[in-house]
């Protein structure tokens, strides 16, 4: 992601493409762990009115004989209401840890439920779904893989009538998709689980779309996705379909929604998805969130990205990024604003890393100065509501700024420097990329160094020195080896103001004592 531009003097070159080589492998790492983190949260869904909760919201702590009792009467009580009551103490006690253990470990408990389930009964179907809905939420991956019993009927249910059921059975494949659990996945695969998915798309609820974004995010997000679920199972026609049928159903088009292919990537059907991602009256920011999680980890997957770029995701993205900081602005929405804002941030950092050197100035929103001031306006915004978030705009003008001496001018045109120097006592986390980004700028030669100089990114780094992270202060010495390469000056202002005494302190550390040494002769003797 980093720019391999000539310099003119060759010793000068030698030097400055040596400092971008260890850059670009640092960078190339920390993608490749950022492509691995994964959302495996589970979801939980819990409704109880307080009058059928008896007034205690606490888990409930059951013996073998309590579930033993519980699961007969709701097979065999004397009238469907005290089976319903039955089932409604046994999920209270699902609630806790050891009585999942204890139901699990009865012997013919799970063939019991699984029969509750497929009764007639719509309540007691409904209850039975319930129950495995707790036990899909366990941490536990013995749990999880005792109720693979169920999933056929799970999936065979998604395609009923009931919205709230339909719900209720995507959030609990949802859970049992999650993290480690490949028996589980290995068995909704062959049974169908895509397909059933992609049925849901066509439920007019919200709630059944924001349920089934969240269920495709855990099977996008595995680590088998890239190779067995992506490109032979899921194929990007079902997820554009998913994008397609939510939005024609939301929306009431007039047109009926193109079937989609099962694992070719359909030009027309891209072109359709990426329109719906648009920002609008229409859109719904709940469905959005998922389903942009979805398109993270299919980018994260790099089965196709370069079939999204020549289809205009990038532009896209950047068009819902100007209108989040429009929202941030005027404080629409602000909690949905700041989920959305991860998954876009993502999806456009990874995707930047996709374009070629040579073809970054022909993108013509990576051109538009309009983005950068509104990441600023994100930024600013996230610091006040979320801090957290700061990490994930940084590294998305990171990569913004690393091949684009464009959007490196609208930084320094927009006086935009000071306000990333003043993020860098945050964190270490935030001085490592606010000095990257300040790398991405000074790299570009020495017209971009003049119109940092003077100013006060000399002393924010020699504070930085002061530091123990040796990430941020190998980040600070790279930056000074570029700043005193192109500007001389600010090599003998470092020299003034007792810079050498400042890299003393750091010259134990093995991992910068080459780094140090390196820039002492070059503030030396140029």
């Amino acid at each position: 992601m980093w720019s391999r531009r000539q310099g003119r003097l060759s010793t000068l070159a030698c030097g400055v493409e040596e400092l971008r080589c260890r850059r670009r492998e640092r960078e190339a790492a920390l993608r490749k762990a950022r492509r691995e983190q994964q959302l495996v949260s589970k979801r939980l869904l819990r409704e109880d009115a307080p009058e059928e909760a008896g007034g205690q919201s606490a888990a409930v702590l059951l013996g073998e004989a309590e579930v033993q009792q519980f699961l007969r009467l709701a097979q065999r009580g004397t009238d469907e209401k005290e089976r319903e009551k039955a089932l409604v103490s046994l999920r209270r006690g699902l609630q806790h840890p050891e009585t999942q253990q204890t139901f699990i470990r009865l012997e013919g408990s799970m063939r019991t439920l699984v029969g509750l389930l497929t009764s007639n009964r719509a309540l007691l179907q409904l209850e039975a779904a319930r129950c495995l809905h707790e036990l899909s939420h366990s941490e536990q991956s013995a749990v999880a893989e005792a109720c693979l019993p169920a999933t056929s009927y799970l999936l065979t249910y998604l395609s009923g009538h009931s919205s709230e059921f339909i719900e209720l059975c995507l959030y609990t494949l949802g859970n049992l998709i999650v993290g480690e659990s490949e028996a589980v996945r290995k068995q909704l695969l062959p049974q169908g689980i895509v397909p059933a998915l992609v049925a849901c798309i066509q439920s007019p609820h919200v709630a059944v779309l924001e349920a089934l974004g969240y269920a495709l995010s855990q099977l996008l997000q595995s680590k088998e996705a890239p190779e067995k679920i992506i490109p032979e199972n899921l194929g990007f026609g079902y997820f554009l379909a998913v994008f397609e049928r939510s939005h024609w159903y939301l929306c009431g088009s007039c047109s009926q929604p193109t079937s989609a292919g099962s694992s070719l990537l359909d030009s027309s059907l891209l072109q359709h998805m990426l329109r719906l991602m648009q920002p609008g009256p229409k859109l719904n920011l709940g469905v959005a969130v998922e389903f942009a999680w979805c398109l993270h980890y299919i980018i994260c997957s790099q089965v196709n990205n370069a079939m999204l770029l020549s289809h205009g995701a990038l532009p896209t993205l950047a068009m819902l990024l100007l209108d989040m900081a429009g929202a941030a602005q005027r404080m629409d929405d602000a909690g949905l604003e700041l989920q959305l804002a991860c998954p876009v941030f993502r999806c456009l950092s990874n995707l930047l890393t996709e374009v070629p050197v040579e073809a970054m100035g022909e993108q013509m929103e990576l051109r538009d100065e309009r983005i950068v001031a509104a990441l600023f306006i994100l930024l600013q915004f996230f610091l006040q509501k979320q801090p957290t978030l700061l990490s994930e705009g940084l590294w998305l003008l990171n990569n913004l700024t690393a091949n684009s001496p464009t959007l490196c001018t609208s930084l320094l045109s927009l006086d935009l420097i000071e306000p990333l120097l003043q993020l860098l006592p945050l964190s270490n986390v935030i001085s490592v990329l606010v000095l990257t980004v300040l790398c991405n700028i000074v790299e570009k030669g020495p017209a971009y160094c003049q119109r940092l100089w003077p100013g006060t990114l000399l002393s924010c780094l020699l504070n930085t020195l002061v530091l123990s992270d040796i990430e941020v202060v190998g980040q600070s010495l790279e930056l000074l080896q570029l700043l005193f390469l192109y500007q001389p000056e600010a090599a003998q202002a470092f020299l003034q103001q007792s810079g050498l005494q400042a890299l003393e302190r750091h010259q134990e550390e093995t991992q910068l004592r080459d780094r140090i040494l390196a820039l002492q002769q070059t503030a030396i003797h140029g």
